[in-house]
């Protein structure tokens, strides 16, 4: 295989990535919270042997990873007082299955039988200091959460929900609508601002996902021509050089 050969072979890996990008983002455009994924990609280039004609240097392509669109998506009324969306960046923390701190901007809300504030999916809700948010019984059906993420009851505050915002290059996907993230800073009150009985919506739009599958399926079949007529090439020297012989 010469160089030409490895050059589009990179091209056509970086193509992949793209679609299972773009597939990945189509299918969760109906997901609260989900940030629509761009992959990177960077230009790697290759020195070559200085007898080879005539280019010195060769350029691939490496896939950098994935950044996420910070943008926000709509704003979904659910009739749940208790949900929330966060106006701006940041993060709700969450206590995942394993145990670790993991962190989340689908605010769908709901007050566990243990009196604890959780996720739809059960995991708990932290708030200032890491710690549970736990509402007494007769508090359970009078909860209200301000834009500073105050959550009150009958008899007063009960606790606050955190936010905590990230260098997003810092985020990485857990595969369960969550993330990892490290170096973050807690908002105080003053910073936070949230809206309650709704949740944020993917900000995912369908139309561009589509055209960005359609450019990258034209690009594959452009990239998988010209491999083609490297091949007639290659054949047509060598059923020359076998008459010359």
């Amino acid at each position: 295989m010469d160089i030409s050969s490895y050059v589009l072979l990179s091209q056509e890996q970086a193509l992949r990535r793209r679609l299972d990008v773009a597939a990945n983002n189509l299918a969760n455009m109906n997901t609260v919270g989900f940030k629509r994924e761009q992959p990177v990609f960077r230009e790697y280039v290759e020195k070559t042997d200085s007898a080879v004609k005539p280019a010195k240097q060769t350029s691939f392509v490496l896939d950098y990873g994935a950044v996420h669109d910070i943008a926000a998506g709509a704003f979904q009324p659910t009739g749940n007082p208790l949900d929330v969306m966060i106006d701006g960046p940041g993060y709700l923390a969450v206590e995942a299955p394993d145990g670790t701190t993991a962190y989340t901007r689908a605010g769908f809300v709901k007050v566990l039988e243990t009196g604890e504030l959780a996720t739809s999916g059960g995991q708990r809700i932290l708030g200032e200091g890491g710690k549970p948010i736990i509402v007494a019984p007769e508090d359970a059906g009078k909860l209200s959460i301000g834009s500073d993420g105050t959550v009150s009851g009958a008899s007063g505050p009960i606790g606050r929900l955190t936010v905590t915002v990230f260098d997003e290059a810092n985020m990485d996907p857990r595969g369960d609508g969550m993330f990892n993230g490290a170096s973050g800073r807690e908002l105080t009150a003053a910073e936070t601002s949230l809206k309650s009985g709704g949740v944020e919506g993917s900000n995912v739009n369908a139309i561009t996902e589509t055209t960005d599958m359609i450019e990258i399926l034209r690009a594959y079949q452009t990239s998988q021509h010209i491999t083609d007529s490297m091949a007639d090439m290659r054949k047509q020297a060598i059923d020359k050089l076998g008459r010359v012989s």
